[in-house]
Protein backbone atom coordinates (compact mmCIF):
# COMPACT_ATOMS: atom_id res chain seq x y z
CA UNK A 1 0.00 0.00 0.00
CA UNK A 2 2.71 2.30 0.60
CA UNK A 3 4.73 1.44 -2.34
CA UNK A 4 1.21 2.26 -4.36
CA UNK A 5 1.18 6.16 -2.25
CA UNK A 6 4.77 6.58 -3.35
CA UNK A 7 4.06 6.07 -7.05
CA UNK A 8 1.19 8.47 -7.18
CA UNK A 9 3.29 10.94 -5.47
CA UNK A 10 6.01 10.65 -7.54
CA UNK A 11 3.23 10.59 -10.90
CA UNK A 12 1.66 13.76 -9.70
CA UNK A 13 4.65 15.44 -10.88
CA UNK A 14 5.61 13.88 -13.84
CA UNK A 15 8.31 16.46 -15.43
CA UNK A 16 10.39 15.86 -11.91
CA UNK A 17 12.07 12.82 -10.84
CA UNK A 18 12.56 12.05 -6.87
CA UNK A 19 13.71 15.16 -6.12
CA UNK A 20 12.90 18.82 -7.07
CA UNK A 21 15.44 20.69 -5.86
CA UNK A 22 16.84 23.18 -8.63
CA UNK A 23 20.66 21.89 -8.76
CA UNK A 24 19.25 18.62 -8.90
CA UNK A 25 16.77 18.56 -11.31
CA UNK A 26 17.43 16.00 -14.47
CA UNK A 27 18.34 17.11 -17.97
CA UNK A 28 15.39 15.73 -19.17
CA UNK A 29 12.64 16.90 -16.93
CA UNK A 30 9.39 17.73 -18.81
CA UNK A 31 6.08 19.57 -18.53
CA UNK A 32 2.91 17.98 -17.67
CA UNK A 33 2.08 17.54 -21.90
CA UNK A 34 6.13 16.05 -22.13
CA UNK A 35 7.05 19.54 -23.55
CA UNK A 36 11.15 19.54 -22.01
CA UNK A 37 11.64 22.19 -19.58
CA UNK A 38 15.59 23.10 -19.72
CA UNK A 39 16.47 23.23 -15.88
CA UNK A 40 17.90 26.42 -16.02
CA UNK A 41 13.92 27.68 -15.88
CA UNK A 42 13.25 25.86 -12.64
CA UNK A 43 16.15 27.44 -10.88
CA UNK A 44 15.26 31.15 -12.12
CA UNK A 45 11.90 30.06 -10.87
CA UNK A 46 13.15 29.61 -7.52
CA UNK A 47 14.16 33.07 -7.35
CA UNK A 48 17.40 33.68 -4.79
CA UNK A 49 16.84 30.58 -3.26
CA UNK A 50 17.11 28.48 -6.50
CA UNK A 51 20.48 30.48 -7.63
CA UNK A 52 22.46 29.88 -4.21
CA UNK A 53 21.63 26.27 -5.06
CA UNK A 54 22.80 26.03 -8.67
CA UNK A 55 26.14 28.09 -7.17
CA UNK A 56 26.64 25.35 -4.66
CA UNK A 57 26.01 22.50 -7.00
CA UNK A 58 28.65 24.15 -9.66
CA UNK A 59 31.17 24.45 -6.43
CA UNK A 60 30.63 20.62 -5.70
CA UNK A 61 31.08 19.76 -8.97
CA UNK A 62 34.32 21.87 -9.59
CA UNK A 63 32.63 24.30 -11.65
CA UNK A 64 34.78 27.30 -10.15
CA UNK A 65 34.70 30.02 -12.53
CA UNK A 66 36.58 32.98 -11.25
CA UNK A 67 35.59 32.23 -7.39
CA UNK A 68 38.79 31.70 -6.31
CA UNK A 69 40.98 34.23 -7.91
CA UNK A 70 38.19 37.04 -7.13
CA UNK A 71 38.85 35.89 -3.77
CA UNK A 72 42.23 35.54 -3.73
CA UNK A 73 42.23 39.21 -5.19
CA UNK A 74 40.21 40.81 -2.03
CA UNK A 75 42.44 38.61 0.61
CA UNK A 76 45.30 40.10 -1.12
CA UNK A 77 44.28 43.89 -0.94
CA UNK A 78 42.87 43.43 2.57
CA UNK A 79 46.29 41.78 3.57
CA UNK A 80 48.41 44.92 2.11
CA UNK A 81 45.97 47.55 3.27
CA UNK A 82 46.15 46.09 6.46
CA UNK A 83 50.15 46.45 6.68
CA UNK A 84 50.02 49.75 4.54
CA UNK A 85 47.82 52.28 4.32
CA UNK A 86 49.05 53.43 1.32
CA UNK A 87 47.99 50.53 -0.81
CA UNK A 88 44.60 51.44 -1.83
CA UNK A 89 45.23 55.01 -1.97
CA UNK A 90 44.09 56.34 -5.11
CA UNK A 91 48.03 57.29 -6.72
CA UNK A 92 48.53 53.75 -5.41
CA UNK A 93 45.30 51.89 -8.01
CA UNK A 94 46.05 54.53 -10.26
CA UNK A 95 49.74 53.21 -10.72
CA UNK A 96 48.66 49.88 -10.62
CA UNK A 97 46.06 50.67 -13.60
CA UNK A 98 48.64 51.61 -15.49
CA UNK A 99 51.21 48.91 -14.82
CA UNK A 100 48.59 46.13 -15.82
CA UNK A 101 48.55 47.16 -19.25
CA UNK A 102 51.94 45.62 -20.75
CA UNK A 103 51.55 42.64 -19.31
CA UNK A 104 47.69 42.61 -19.46
CA UNK A 105 47.85 42.80 -22.78
CA UNK A 106 50.67 40.02 -23.15
CA UNK A 107 48.01 37.75 -21.01
CA UNK A 108 45.31 38.21 -23.70
CA UNK A 109 47.01 36.87 -26.58
CA UNK A 110 48.06 34.23 -24.58
CA UNK A 111 44.86 33.60 -23.78
CA UNK A 112 43.72 32.55 -27.55
CA UNK A 113 46.84 30.06 -27.42
CA UNK A 114 46.24 28.33 -24.09
CA UNK A 115 42.79 27.64 -25.01
CA UNK A 116 44.13 25.57 -27.78
CA UNK A 117 46.04 23.51 -24.97
CA UNK A 118 49.53 25.08 -26.06
CA UNK A 119 51.92 27.59 -25.38
CA UNK A 120 53.78 30.47 -26.56
CA UNK A 121 57.28 30.86 -25.28
CA UNK A 122 58.36 33.63 -27.15
CA UNK A 123 56.18 36.35 -26.24
CA UNK A 124 58.70 38.21 -24.13
CA UNK A 125 61.49 38.52 -26.63
CA UNK A 126 58.52 39.64 -29.19
CA UNK A 127 57.38 42.42 -27.15
CA UNK A 128 60.82 43.40 -26.71
CA UNK A 129 61.79 43.43 -30.57
CA UNK A 130 58.18 45.73 -31.29
CA UNK A 131 59.64 47.82 -29.16
CA UNK A 132 63.04 47.58 -30.63
CA UNK A 133 61.59 48.06 -34.24
CA UNK A 134 59.88 51.28 -32.80
CA UNK A 135 62.89 53.05 -31.61
CA UNK A 136 64.79 52.58 -34.44
CA UNK A 137 61.96 53.68 -36.94
CA UNK A 138 60.62 56.61 -35.37
CA UNK A 139 64.40 57.87 -33.47
CA UNK A 140 66.75 56.39 -35.54
CA UNK A 141 65.19 56.88 -39.15
CA UNK A 142 62.78 59.48 -38.44
CA UNK A 143 59.30 57.72 -39.54
CA UNK A 144 56.15 59.76 -38.15
CA UNK A 145 55.26 57.76 -34.53
CA UNK A 146 51.95 55.99 -35.94
CA UNK A 147 53.51 54.17 -39.54
CA UNK A 148 56.36 53.10 -36.69
CA UNK A 149 53.83 52.03 -34.26
CA UNK A 150 51.52 50.17 -36.85
CA UNK A 151 55.09 48.29 -38.82
CA UNK A 152 56.05 47.71 -34.96
CA UNK A 153 52.78 45.68 -34.28
CA UNK A 154 52.56 44.09 -37.76
CA UNK A 155 56.17 42.32 -36.90
CA UNK A 156 54.58 40.83 -33.68
CA UNK A 157 51.72 39.28 -36.07
CA UNK A 158 54.76 38.27 -38.18
CA UNK A 159 56.96 36.67 -35.47
CA UNK A 160 53.32 35.22 -34.64
CA UNK A 161 52.55 33.47 -37.88
CA UNK A 162 55.49 32.27 -38.57
CA UNK A 163 55.62 30.18 -35.22
CA UNK A 164 51.96 29.08 -36.50
CA UNK A 165 53.52 28.10 -39.40
CA UNK A 166 56.27 25.40 -37.63
CA UNK A 167 53.47 24.25 -35.61
CA UNK A 168 50.65 23.69 -38.33
CA UNK A 169 52.59 22.70 -41.12
CA UNK A 170 55.39 21.44 -40.03
CA UNK A 171 54.62 20.00 -37.19
CA UNK A 172 56.65 21.46 -34.59
CA UNK A 173 55.90 21.63 -31.17
CA UNK A 174 54.83 25.02 -29.86
CA UNK A 175 57.10 24.75 -26.94
CA UNK A 176 60.51 24.26 -29.01
CA UNK A 177 59.02 26.54 -31.93
CA UNK A 178 58.24 29.18 -29.66
CA UNK A 179 61.56 28.88 -27.46
CA UNK A 180 63.59 29.20 -30.55
CA UNK A 181 61.56 32.08 -30.78
CA UNK A 182 62.16 33.25 -27.45
CA UNK A 183 66.10 32.94 -28.33
CA UNK A 184 65.78 34.21 -31.83
CA UNK A 185 63.84 37.39 -31.60
CA UNK A 186 65.53 38.40 -28.50
CA UNK A 187 69.01 38.14 -30.58
CA UNK A 188 67.45 40.34 -33.40
CA UNK A 189 66.27 42.88 -31.09
CA UNK A 190 70.30 43.10 -29.51
CA UNK A 191 71.61 43.54 -33.24
CA UNK A 192 68.67 46.21 -34.25
CA UNK A 193 69.40 47.77 -31.17
CA UNK A 194 73.43 48.01 -32.11
CA UNK A 195 76.63 48.90 -29.76
CA UNK A 196 74.14 51.57 -27.60
CA UNK A 197 71.83 49.00 -26.78
CA UNK A 198 69.16 51.89 -25.86
CA UNK A 199 67.07 54.24 -27.50
CA UNK A 200 65.82 57.15 -26.02
CA UNK A 201 62.15 57.87 -27.07
CA UNK A 202 60.37 61.25 -27.72
CA UNK A 203 58.59 62.29 -24.15
CA UNK A 204 56.40 63.90 -25.75
CA UNK A 205 55.96 61.59 -28.76
CA UNK A 206 52.74 59.16 -28.74
CA UNK A 207 54.52 56.24 -26.98
CA UNK A 208 55.06 57.49 -24.11
CA UNK A 209 52.00 58.69 -23.88
CA UNK A 210 50.31 55.36 -23.82
CA UNK A 211 51.50 55.31 -19.59
CA UNK A 212 51.43 59.03 -18.75
CA UNK A 213 48.33 60.50 -20.60
CA UNK A 214 45.27 60.68 -18.42
CA UNK A 215 41.89 61.96 -18.88
CA UNK A 216 41.56 64.47 -16.07
CA UNK A 217 37.97 65.49 -16.86
CA UNK A 218 35.96 63.08 -14.16
CA UNK A 219 33.21 63.54 -16.92
CA UNK A 220 35.42 60.84 -18.58
CA UNK A 221 36.00 57.90 -16.06
CA UNK A 222 32.41 57.96 -14.99
CA UNK A 223 31.47 58.09 -18.63
CA UNK A 224 33.24 54.65 -19.35
CA UNK A 225 31.70 53.44 -16.70
CA UNK A 226 28.38 54.60 -17.30
CA UNK A 227 29.04 52.79 -21.56
CA UNK A 228 30.13 49.68 -19.66
CA UNK A 229 27.13 49.27 -17.78
CA UNK A 230 24.25 51.17 -20.36
CA UNK A 231 25.86 48.53 -22.95
CA UNK A 232 25.80 45.30 -20.89
CA UNK A 233 22.26 46.17 -19.76
CA UNK A 234 21.17 46.74 -23.68
CA UNK A 235 22.93 43.75 -24.44
CA UNK A 236 21.57 41.80 -22.36
CA UNK A 237 18.01 43.34 -22.69
CA UNK A 238 18.30 42.79 -26.47
CA UNK A 239 19.86 38.83 -26.12
CA UNK A 240 16.35 38.17 -23.67
CA UNK A 241 14.13 39.50 -25.87
CA UNK A 242 15.66 37.51 -28.86
CA UNK A 243 15.60 34.22 -27.12
CA UNK A 244 11.95 34.90 -25.76
CA UNK A 245 10.82 35.50 -28.84
CA UNK A 246 12.60 32.15 -30.46
CA UNK A 247 10.94 30.28 -28.02
CA UNK A 248 14.37 29.44 -25.80
CA UNK A 249 15.42 29.83 -22.20
CA UNK A 250 16.40 33.50 -21.74
CA UNK A 251 17.26 35.60 -18.15
CA UNK A 252 14.50 37.38 -16.15
CA UNK A 253 14.56 40.97 -16.22
CA UNK A 254 15.05 40.81 -12.60
CA UNK A 255 18.25 38.66 -13.21
CA UNK A 256 19.34 41.11 -15.76
CA UNK A 257 18.91 44.31 -13.33
CA UNK A 258 20.84 42.68 -11.05
CA UNK A 259 23.57 41.74 -13.30
CA UNK A 260 23.41 45.00 -14.16
CA UNK A 261 23.51 46.46 -10.19
CA UNK A 262 26.46 44.24 -9.79
CA UNK A 263 28.68 45.85 -12.56
CA UNK A 264 27.42 49.19 -11.76
CA UNK A 265 28.99 49.26 -8.79
CA UNK A 266 32.02 47.55 -10.09
CA UNK A 267 32.61 50.08 -12.32
CA UNK A 268 31.65 53.19 -10.92
CA UNK A 269 33.87 52.29 -7.53
CA UNK A 270 36.54 52.43 -9.71
CA UNK A 271 35.67 55.57 -11.69
CA UNK A 272 35.32 56.89 -8.57
CA UNK A 273 38.81 55.90 -7.06
CA UNK A 274 40.64 56.94 -10.51
CA UNK A 275 39.13 60.40 -10.06
CA UNK A 276 40.71 61.02 -6.82
CA UNK A 277 44.11 61.16 -8.14
CA UNK A 278 44.36 61.97 -12.23
CA UNK A 279 41.47 60.85 -14.07
CA UNK A 280 41.13 57.48 -16.41
CA UNK A 281 44.56 56.78 -17.71
CA UNK A 282 44.92 56.45 -21.26
CA UNK A 283 46.90 52.71 -20.87
CA UNK A 284 43.94 51.67 -18.27
CA UNK A 285 41.05 52.67 -21.02
CA UNK A 286 42.86 50.78 -24.16
CA UNK A 287 43.57 47.58 -21.77
CA UNK A 288 39.76 47.56 -21.18
CA UNK A 289 38.77 48.25 -24.61
CA UNK A 290 41.35 44.92 -26.11
CA UNK A 291 39.66 42.95 -23.13
CA UNK A 292 36.26 43.64 -23.88
CA UNK A 293 37.02 43.16 -28.17
CA UNK A 294 38.62 39.89 -27.16
CA UNK A 295 35.36 39.24 -25.47
CA UNK A 296 33.48 39.72 -28.06
CA UNK A 297 35.90 37.49 -30.74
CA UNK A 298 35.71 34.63 -28.47
CA UNK A 299 31.81 34.40 -27.57
CA UNK A 300 30.06 36.12 -30.37
CA UNK A 301 31.94 35.07 -33.77
CA UNK A 302 33.00 32.18 -35.78
CA UNK A 303 36.54 32.18 -35.18
CA UNK A 304 36.18 32.42 -31.17
CA UNK A 305 33.71 29.49 -31.41
CA UNK A 306 36.70 27.23 -33.96
CA UNK A 307 39.35 28.29 -30.73
CA UNK A 308 36.92 26.80 -28.09
CA UNK A 309 36.50 23.83 -30.24
CA UNK A 310 40.13 23.00 -31.22
CA UNK A 311 40.72 23.55 -27.88
CA UNK A 312 38.23 20.46 -26.79
CA UNK A 313 39.10 18.24 -29.61
CA UNK A 314 41.42 18.82 -32.73
CA UNK A 315 39.94 15.82 -34.68
CA UNK A 316 36.44 16.46 -33.69
CA UNK A 317 36.68 20.36 -35.31
CA UNK A 318 38.70 18.64 -38.40
CA UNK A 319 35.76 16.40 -38.84
CA UNK A 320 33.17 19.33 -38.49
CA UNK A 321 35.16 21.44 -41.71
CA UNK A 322 37.43 23.80 -39.28
CA UNK A 323 40.69 24.57 -41.24
CA UNK A 324 42.62 23.20 -37.89
CA UNK A 325 46.34 24.57 -39.70
CA UNK A 326 44.77 27.99 -40.46
CA UNK A 327 42.87 28.80 -37.26
CA UNK A 328 46.64 27.72 -35.49
CA UNK A 329 48.45 30.26 -37.62
CA UNK A 330 45.63 32.78 -36.58
CA UNK A 331 45.50 32.02 -33.01
CA UNK A 332 49.53 32.36 -33.02
CA UNK A 333 49.03 35.84 -34.93
CA UNK A 334 47.02 36.86 -32.22
CA UNK A 335 48.92 36.22 -29.74
CA UNK A 336 51.95 38.01 -31.30
CA UNK A 337 49.86 40.95 -32.48
CA UNK A 338 49.10 41.35 -28.82
CA UNK A 339 52.59 40.59 -28.02
CA UNK A 340 53.95 43.86 -29.73
CA UNK A 341 51.32 45.85 -28.65
CA UNK A 342 52.32 45.12 -25.35
CA UNK A 343 55.74 45.58 -25.80
CA UNK A 344 55.01 49.54 -26.93
CA UNK A 345 53.44 49.64 -23.34
CA UNK A 346 56.78 48.52 -21.87
CA UNK A 347 59.02 50.86 -23.69
CA UNK A 348 56.34 53.74 -22.90
CA UNK A 349 56.81 52.78 -18.94
CA UNK A 350 60.63 53.72 -19.25
CA UNK A 351 60.45 56.21 -22.43
CA UNK A 352 63.13 53.80 -24.05
CA UNK A 353 63.66 50.60 -26.23
CA UNK A 354 66.57 48.98 -24.74
CA UNK A 355 68.46 45.49 -24.12
CA UNK A 356 66.06 44.55 -21.03
CA UNK A 357 63.09 45.08 -23.00
CA UNK A 358 60.93 41.51 -22.97
CA UNK A 359 63.68 40.03 -20.48
CA UNK A 360 62.99 39.44 -16.62
CA UNK A 361 59.60 38.37 -15.35
CA UNK A 362 57.69 39.59 -18.04
CA UNK A 363 57.01 35.94 -20.11
CA UNK A 364 56.12 34.25 -16.91
CA UNK A 365 53.94 37.42 -15.42
CA UNK A 366 52.09 37.40 -18.67
CA UNK A 367 51.27 33.59 -18.70
CA UNK A 368 50.98 33.15 -14.90
CA UNK A 369 48.22 36.14 -15.19
CA UNK A 370 46.00 34.04 -17.82
CA UNK A 371 46.39 30.93 -15.86
CA UNK A 372 45.51 32.87 -12.33
CA UNK A 373 42.99 34.24 -13.84
CA UNK A 374 41.41 30.81 -14.32
CA UNK A 375 42.39 29.95 -18.23
CA UNK A 376 42.87 26.18 -18.08
CA UNK A 377 46.42 25.16 -18.85
CA UNK A 378 44.69 21.92 -20.47
CA UNK A 379 43.02 23.98 -23.23
CA UNK A 380 39.15 24.69 -24.10
CA UNK A 381 37.94 27.04 -20.89
CA UNK A 382 39.52 30.69 -20.42
CA UNK A 383 38.10 34.21 -21.21
CA UNK A 384 39.74 37.10 -21.88
CA UNK A 385 38.41 38.48 -18.12
CA UNK A 386 40.80 36.34 -16.86
CA UNK A 387 43.78 38.06 -18.34
CA UNK A 388 42.28 41.33 -16.54
CA UNK A 389 42.10 39.33 -12.72
CA UNK A 390 45.16 37.74 -13.40
CA UNK A 391 47.63 40.18 -13.62
CA UNK A 392 45.43 42.39 -11.36
CA UNK A 393 46.47 39.53 -8.58
CA UNK A 394 50.26 39.58 -9.96
CA UNK A 395 50.67 43.16 -10.04
CA UNK A 396 48.67 44.20 -6.76
CA UNK A 397 51.35 41.09 -4.62
CA UNK A 398 54.21 43.14 -6.76
CA UNK A 399 52.67 46.86 -5.59
CA UNK A 400 51.87 45.62 -2.06
CA UNK A 401 55.92 44.43 -1.36
CA UNK A 402 57.23 47.05 -2.90
CA UNK A 403 55.20 49.55 -0.87
CA UNK A 404 56.90 47.21 2.29
CA UNK A 405 60.42 47.40 0.53
CA UNK A 406 60.49 43.96 0.21
CA UNK A 407 63.42 42.63 -2.30
CA UNK A 408 62.60 40.90 -5.55
CA UNK A 409 63.13 37.33 -4.65
CA UNK A 410 60.65 37.21 -2.20
CA UNK A 411 57.93 38.69 -5.02
CA UNK A 412 59.50 36.02 -7.18
CA UNK A 413 58.63 32.88 -4.98
CA UNK A 414 55.21 34.35 -3.55
CA UNK A 415 53.92 35.52 -7.47
CA UNK A 416 55.34 31.54 -7.97
CA UNK A 417 53.29 29.85 -5.03
CA UNK A 418 50.37 31.89 -6.24
CA UNK A 419 50.96 30.65 -9.91
CA UNK A 420 51.33 26.99 -8.43
CA UNK A 421 47.83 27.89 -6.18
CA UNK A 422 46.12 28.28 -9.45
CA UNK A 423 47.55 25.54 -11.35
CA UNK A 424 45.92 23.10 -8.63
CA UNK A 425 42.98 24.59 -8.74
CA UNK A 426 42.32 24.04 -12.32
CA UNK A 427 44.15 20.40 -12.11
CA UNK A 428 41.55 19.91 -9.05
CA UNK A 429 38.43 21.44 -10.92
CA UNK A 430 38.71 19.27 -14.05
CA UNK A 431 39.22 16.12 -11.83
CA UNK A 432 35.83 16.71 -9.58
CA UNK A 433 34.13 17.96 -13.06
CA UNK A 434 35.01 14.56 -14.60
CA UNK A 435 34.16 12.75 -11.45
CA UNK A 436 30.76 14.94 -11.37
CA UNK A 437 29.95 13.47 -14.85
CA UNK A 438 30.46 17.60 -16.45
CA UNK A 439 34.27 17.44 -17.79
Amino acid sequence: MSTERIEKSDSAKPGLAKSTTPGDVPADAAKDDGTPVDPRLLVREEGFAGYLTEFKRRMRGGELGSVPVIVGLIVIMAIFQAMDDAFLSAQNLSNISIDIAGPGLMAVGIIFVLLLGEIDLSIGSVSGLAGAVFGVLAVQEGMPEVPAIILAILVGTATGAFHGFFFARIGVPPLVVTLAGLLGWQGLMLYILGGSGTINLDYDGVVVKLTTYYFTDVAAAYGLAAVAVGGYFAAAYVGARRRAAAGVPSRPMSEIIMRTAVLAVLAFVPAYVLNQYKGLPLALLIFLVVVAGADFVLRRTGFGRRVFALGGSVEASRRAGINVDLMRIAVFAVSGTLAGVGGLFMASNIAAANQSAGGGTLLMNAIAAAVIGGTSLYGGRGSSWSALLGVLVIMSIQSGLALKGIDSPVQYMITGSVLLAAVVIDSVSRRTQKTAGRA
